[in-house]
């Protein structure tokens, strides 16, 4: 079975990207094969860029690869290239629901979701509160939820 992954954040150089590189780790070491997984920003600030500093620091910390990651803009072909768009606030869930439209075949879900005992709706910015050792703590149970669930569909 193939299944394909999104996460979205603002600018794509924090959260969303940190995301992208845990999943990887955590879905190879579960061995889940034919997973897609990529990330994208509803914002076109930084296209092109590697992930922040800081989101850099944390896998680094963590040994886990980021290489070859660059910042991209979410497009609505997303929408059908993708079963699983995973937002990381409420702001860019709606963003990605304008971007992709009504009937898009993906489903879009937002992060915490994935993590209800938190009491969250939202995956902080570390961009601007500068935690990214707590959004790295966040994104790592949610991706070891995402897991079990992608496995769950085999």
């Amino acid at each position: 079975m193939s299944y394909s992954v999104l996460f979205v954040c603002l600018g794509n150089i924090c959260r969303s990207p940190m995301a992208e590189a845990v999943f990887r780790e955590r879905a190879a070491k579960a061995g889940l094969a034919n997973v897609t997984i990529d990330s994208a920003g509803t914002g076109d600030w930084h296209i092109g860029k590697p992930p922040h500093e800081g989101t850099r620091a944390v896998l680094d910390a963590n040994r886990i690869s980021y290489d070859g990651m660059k910042a991209r803009k979410l497009k609505k072909e997303d929408g059908e290239a993708f079963d699983l768009i995973v937002a990381m606030d409420s702001n860019n869930e709606r963003d990605i629901r304008s971007v992709v439209g009504a009937n898009s075949r993906a489903e879009v879900i937002r992060f915490l979701s994935l993590v209800p005992e938190r009491g969250l709706d939202d995956v902080p910015d570390p961009y601007y509160t500068g935690n990214f050792d707590e959004v790295y703590e966040m994104v790592g149970e949610g991706c070891d939820r995402l897991v079990e669930r992608i496995a769950d569909l085999r």
